[in-house]
């Protein structure tokens, strides 16, 4: 009788784990690895109201440090309950386990993925009035320069390792030519010395840039996403010129590694539908962010790919942080 009743008790144990109603019970904390007022904030933020009905409260705790590594960390080693879930990004699932010489978790091991919630274009930049005195116009015009003025060229990003840094390399390497890094601590003094003309040109967050391409005070020469954006119509992708490159932002919602398929699936069904809601493409167009929604086992594979992308990426680089 004894053993019935705890085989009977564990059972119960797992269908309650199970359940949209045992979620709903407590708060899910979801575990934002970046400071509050970012886009990667904001977004979580709007969809942890979009899902209060099937998920019930859901609260937004932000560990910001180390390029995302402690709120990853945080995340992985969690309870696998599915109470706690957190954002994985590019450079905390992607980047920094090639970036940093020590890491406090495994990104192949210590997630499970739950689904994909936004990707944001990456765009190629300069100071408006500096490419107009430099002549450039275009992808071509950049490529042109650099090659006739060999040592002349100057990039900034937001540090070493970055998005930007990195996307820079890959364009360096792609077009063969040079530009200096400057690395500055953080996307925004980056994006100040390009506007008072420290630097020649960025690729930066499309969300961050945007506000200055369309004051005409930046130029957006190409969208570093495999193909063009919606949402800034009329600029070509650098795929086009070289076939292949793609540096996109994106990040999405994990969970600690152990927690178990049904409550991934759960999760998974309420926020890949407050992703397809009207509203959130809406709000979501604000910040320049395209919501996308994925299944458990295709953010996991897209996670995986990113990785593998990032390898070599900062490996040609030569970044690392100690």
């Amino acid at each position: 009788m004894n053993r019935r009743n705890s085989l009977l008790s564990v059972f119960a144990a797992m269908a309650a784990l199970a359940s949209p109603l045992a979620l709903a019970q407590e708060p899910v904390r979801l575990i934002v690895p970046y400071a509050p007022g970012g886009p990667l904030d904001i977004t979580s933020r709007a969809l942890a109201e979009r899902v209060r009905e099937s998920l019930g409260v859901v609260i937004i705790d932000n560990k910001a440090g180390a390029g995302g590594n402690i709120g990853a960390d945080a995340i992985a080693k969690a309870a696998p309950d599915g109470l706690t879930i957190g954002l994985a990004a590019t450079a905390t699932h992607a980047v920094n386990p090639w970036l940093y010489a020590r890491m406090p978790y495994d990104a192949s091991k210590d997630f499970a993925g739950i689904t994909q919630m936004v990707r944001v274009p990456n765009v190629l930049v300069m100071n408006a009035a500096r490419a107009e005195q430099l002549g450039i116009g275009s992808v071509a015009d950049l490529i042109a320069y650099g090659k006739a003025h060999p040592g002349k060229l100057n990039y900034g990003s937001g540090g070493n390792g970055s998005s930007g840094h990195l996307a820079g390399e890959m364009l360096k390497q792609k077009a063969g030519i040079f530009a200096l890094h400057v690395p500055y601590r953080g996307a925004n003094p980056a994006q100040l010395a390009l506007l008072s003309g420290e630097v020649d040109f960025n690729i930066d967050n499309l969300a961050a840039a945007a506000p200055n391409i369309k004051s005409g005070k930046l130029k957006a020469l190409a969208v570093t996403s495999l193909n063009t954006s919606p949402l800034l119509p009329g600029v070509p992708a650098l795929s086009q010129t070289f076939p292949g490159f793609a540096i996109d932002t994106w990040w999405g919602l994990v969970a600690p590694a152990a927690t178990p398929k049904p409550v991934l699936e759960k999760l998974s069904k309420a926020f890949t539908e407050a992703l397809k809601a009207p509203e959130t493409k809406t709000r979501f167009e604000a910040l320049m962010a395209e919501p996308v929604g994925s299944t458990p086992a295709e953010f996991d594979k897209f996670m995986a790919a990113e990785r593998a992308k990032y390898q070599s990426i900062v490996k040609a680089s030569g970044a690392q942080v100690d």
